[in-house]
């Protein structure tokens, strides 16, 4: 059913008909029989899948990747599709309206994305009011980011503005230096900038009532050595996790044309031909940590075979995003249902 509802929603452009799209599953879900019906045909119920992780209990291990809903609008709505968990943002400290359009491409002959979305959101406040009304008990992370204006030097105090927005609204944060759509946002990736940066937002954790979870996501595009680094710099942090992996900005091995990958241009690469590659990092991570990081797997997952692909070779929960808008609303349903339980 969704295949022949996929061929009519892929002939308008990516971002318009999300928008409509999701405005249509809100509306569905204010029916009167709109959440029965929702969790009737998307809900999980497959048994034994339940996560313990950085002290949150999670219904099952799938959940939304940050970027579908930036601002919070639809995390009850969400809930009603079987995810575990979801995550919203990237947020930053201000409202910024990202890069210009179009800017959101599908490559359908590799079952991919490519985005330069630049962070545009409401901005961190707008998001937390949402999350203070929402209903349902889904966990959900925030993924904070520094506004596109913002110098590299300056980047620490709009992560903090973001942490102190949020802390009261999720459930964990991602510190996402790892877009290829901010300028010089990966620069923070280097060793003693994210450091500085991971080491700010641990000192304010300790200084809350109660510590959140902080993960770091990172880009599939880093060297061994860089993610030596990485794991260096999480234990010393004594950072919760890491969520592996953001989109990429290679192009290898794509079936699409190169003169229509040319003129798309610019952006991070998302879906199935991330997979192989993000499963590597996962793999990388878990073994020279010694399994000591939690690591949060997303990059290709599309069937239950992906995520338990993921699963195997060492994270603990998965995301799904690409594979959500080619698979459809049921895609946490099939995941769940083909995984092995605990």
């Amino acid at each position: 059913m969704y295949n022949l509802i996929k061929k009519f929603l892929f002939r308008y452009p990516p971002e318009s008909i999300h928008h409509s799209v999701m405005r249509g599953l809100k509306t569905v879900y204010s029916l009167p029989l709109g959440k029965t019906v929702l969790n009737a045909c998307c809900g999980v119920k497959t048994k034994g899948l339940e996560r313990e992780l950085f002290g949150l209990k999670f219904s099952n291990p799938v959940g939304l990747a940050a970027g579908f809903d930036k601002d919070a609008k639809y995390i009850d709505e969400l809930a009603c599709l079987g995810f575990g968990f979801v995550e919203i943002g990237t947020v930053t400290p201000l409202a910024q309206p990202g890069n210009e359009q179009p800017r959101l491409f599908r490559l359908p002959e590799d079952q991919a994305l490519i985005n330069r979305m630049g962070f545009n959101n409401e901005g961190a406040a707008a998001a937390a009011k949402r999350l203070q009304r929402k209903k349902s008990n889904i966990i959900v992370g925030g993924n904070i980011g520094k506004n596109k204006v913002t110098p590299n030097e300056e980047a620490v105090s709009d992560y903090e503005k973001c942490f102190h927005a949020l802390y009261e609204v999720v459930d964990y944060f991602v510190v996402n230096v790892s877009s290829p759509n901010t300028p010089n946002l990966r620069a923070l990736q280097e060793k003693e900038p994210l450091k500085q940066l991971l080491h700010h937002l641990q000192v304010l954790n300790a200084q809350k009532p109660r510590q959140k979870p902080i993960l770091l996501k990172i880009a599939p595009d880093l060297t061994t050595e860089q993610l030596d680094d990485i794991i260096e710099i999480v234990t010393e942090t004594k950072l919760a996790g890491i969520v592996a992996t953001n989109t990429t900005i290679s192009r290898a091995g794509l079936k699409t044309p190169d003169a229509e990958i040319k003129d798309i241009g610019a952006g991070g690469l998302s879906g199935l031909p991330v997979k192989r590659k993000a499963t590597e990092v996962i793999r990388y991570i878990h073994t020279h940590s010694q399994g000591r990081i939690p690591i949060i797997a997303v990059g290709g997952i599309f069937t239950a075979a992906d995520a338990q692909e993921k699963l195997d070779a060492g994270a603990s929960l998965v995301q799904v995003y690409t594979g959500f808008i080619y698979e459809g609303p049921a895609i946490v349903k099939k995941i769940c249902a083909g995984l092995r339980p605990q």
